[in-house]
């Protein structure tokens, strides 16, 4: 039986079951009357024999010639070059590759301490099962565990660690200025008058290492430390004397949480305010308080404009008693008015109307 072997394959012969030796590209006999079988396969990168030990392969020189061994022991791993361009990553095993069209060559990485010093273009080959990527964004520090254990902290960028039996965590803090809201604080003032506020603080974390590391949640711990130092400040004042100083409230606030700062591994940069809210009963009390006040701004004003007008009519009437011509010319305007606002008045066979316009004009 004649058989042809291609330029990209490889043939191998047995005889009586026992390897004989590879058929290269060309055209070979195949006797199956003397016990005779072969099989081809395709020489494409990776040796992909399964039918024979690649041992018994070995041992026949053309095909030893013709392949090239990488051995990826433990903790290592392989990358893998062909004709000088990085192709992939071989994990720990052994591997043959056909090295007729193509050269091969392999170089070990050391996966035993979780650090990975490679660069992107290389890392794009590797499994992402091989390793765990750490994003940290720009106004973030990162603290890096090893096994729970504090290593050191990482600043802004991407960074990769191997998959080793070590566990890796990375803890982001945000060293940006942060907003903190307490709202709905119910706090008894000094006369026992329940009031809820609502304040707000700004702060930065100065320290991210320690506060992270001290501090089991800083966030609640200043919450907490600001519920405090307002319950202090509203506790001490009476309901009336807490409305009055309430723009003073912040100032007393900010320079508290300062004085604690330190220990908080943080800096208060602001504190404000929002908002006092009443009790129903209290704002009801406060409305008609507030009613109140306006209507006795409003009889005071009023009082004052009666006083104003009555001394005004009180100088016109001396002048008048003292001038009269002046009487007289008072008494023409009036009349004057009269007539204007009134169409006609007739008393018996006379037009009274028309009478008092001759006589004002004859006084003109």
């Amino acid at each position: 039986m004649k058989i042809i072997i291609n330029e990209n394959e490889r043939g191998f012969l047995f005889k009586n079951g026992r390897f004989k030796k590879m058929l290269i590209p060309g055209k070979h006999s195949v006797s199956p009357v003397l016990g005779e079988t072969f099989f081809k396969t395709t020489i494409f990168r990776m040796v992909n024999i399964k039918e024979v030990d690649m041992s018994v392969l070995l041992k026949d020189k053309n095909f030893a010639d013709s392949v090239i061994k990488a051995e990826v022991p433990d903790s290592y791993l392989a990358l893998h070059y062909e004709d000088g361009r990085i192709l992939d990553t071989l994990r720990p095993g052994t591997y043959y590759f056909w090295k007729i069209f193509h050269e091969h060559t392999f170089k070990l990485i050391d996966i035993s301490t979780p650090a990975v010093n490679l660069p992107n273009e290389i890392m794009s080959v590797v499994p992402g099962s091989l390793f765990t990527q750490i994003a940290v964004a720009e106004g973030e520090t990162g603290l890096l565990f090893f096994d729970g254990k504090y290593i050191e902290q990482i600043f802004s960028g991407n960074y990769c660690f191997w998959n080793t039996t070590v566990k890796i965590s990375c803890q982001l803090v945000d060293i940006r200025t942060q907003q903190l809201d307490v709202n709905s604080q119910e706090i008894l003032t000094a006369d026992k008058v329940t009031l809820r506020l609502n304040f707000v603080c700004n702060f930065r974390v100065t320290d991210a290492v320690s506060i992270i590391n001290v501090l089991k949640d800083y966030k609640t711990q200043i919450y907490v430390t600001t519920q405090l130092v307002l319950r202090e400040y509203v506790g001490r004042l009476k309901f009336d004397e807490l409305l009055e100083q309430k723009d003073s409230l912040a100032g007393f606030v900010l320079e508290k949480l300062r004085e604690k700062q330190d220990s908080l591994f943080v800096e208060f940069t602001d504190a404000g305010l929002k908002d006092i809210i009443l009790p129903g009963e209290i704002r009801d009390i406060m409305n008609t308080v507030l009613i109140a006040e306006k209507n006795a701004q409003a009889n005071v004003i009023s009082r004052r404009e009666e006083v104003a007008s009555t001394r005004s009519l009180l100088n016109t009437a001396k002048l008048m008693e003292e001038n009269t011509t002046l009487y007289k010319l008072k008494e023409l305007e009036y009349l004057e008015k009269i007539c204007d606002k009134v169409g006609s008045i007739s008393i018996g066979n006379g037009n009274l109307l028309g009478q008092l316009n001759e006589l004002i004009n004859t006084r003109r």
